[in-house]
């Protein structure tokens, strides 16, 4: 269930680590929605132009066309990234003041998975990663972000410059805060978000989005539990950098149902994927 804040940062109060609030019962926050009651509200409070209906149907139709990834080239494409540590290159966009790269990353590193223990699907979108995972809990990569897990409460301040946490991500790129996962729905219209953020294709029961902005996000679904993978063409999860304690993480998460994209806190052992933003 996701427990989500209006737009206005004066709705969230002063601290800009509030954006959602995590549910009294200790629940996760935004979770699959074919393994667990759902309700959510928006990160902003949706026009009448902007509302969409959720589909009551249980069956899901694909889309009309399927996502085929083609790698860039780093030496014809100059929004075009390589990862020295494995040689794999990655599409990046600039949106706003910000660089993203534009597809999932795929580092294999441990506690990082394939949707379905399936290879095919790292390919299309990416790895799975826990939260400990995606922060670089054992710290191969930078400080920041060791010893972050579940159960543990680490205190990073990601909100900080001078502290960004890399995490997983390649060198000069950082796993974003969710005050930096804000930022970008403001500059793509807060409540149209998800439209805008989707890719064009992949998505379940009509869900596709426009991608105007070039960020293509792929529905990848969610390791929920080892072992277990749900929401393939329904969802994408995106961990953040920020925690809102020992057990849960702040992520940001796309529907095929819904127009605009959303801040939720989940438990820190599920696999979502990983965008890296750049320095």
């Amino acid at each position: 269930m996701a427990f989500l804040c209006a737009a206005m940062f004066v709705a969230c109060g002063d601290d800009d680590g509030d954006f959602a609030t995590r549910p009294s019962d200790g629940s996760s926050s935004s979770v699959c929605k074919d393994c667990d009651d759902e309700s959510s509200s928006s990160v902003t409070p949706k026009s009448s132009d902007s509302e969409t209906s959720v589909s009551s149907s249980s069956t899901k139709s694909s889309s009309s066309s399927e996502y085929i990834r083609v790698p860039c080239n780093v030496e014809t494409d100059e929004n075009c990234f390589k990862d020295d540590r494995d040689g794999q290159t990655y599409k990046t966009v600039k949106i706003g003041d910000q660089v993203w790269m534009a597809e999932n990353l795929n580092y294999e590193t441990d506690n990082s998975f394939c949707y379905n223990d399936s290879a095919e699907y790292c390919e299309k979108y990416g790895r799975l990663y826990t939260w400990a995972a995606a922060m670089d809990s054992a710290g191969i990569w930078s400080t920041n972000g060791k010893g972050c897990g579940y159960g543990k409460k680490c205190d990073v301040d990601s909100t900080d410059s001078a502290t960004l946490v890399r995490g997983v991500c390649p060198e000069g790129w950082h796993l974003p805060s969710h005050t930096e996962w804000y930022i970008l729905f403001m500059a793509v219209r807060a409540s149209i978000a998800g439209t805008e953020l989707k890719s064009t294709s992949g998505w379940y029961d009509n869900g596709n989005g426009t991608d105007d902005f070039g960020f293509s996000a792929l529905p990848a679904g969610l390791m929920h539990g080892v072992g277990h993978y749900y929401d393939e063409g329904d969802f994408a999860y995106f961990w953040s950098s920020t925690e809102g304690g020992g057990d849960y993480a702040y992520d940001m998460y796309l529907f095929s149902d819904y127009n605009d994209a959303r801040l939720g806190d989940d438990y820190k052992d599920h696999g979502f994927s990983v965008r890296c933003l750049k320095d």
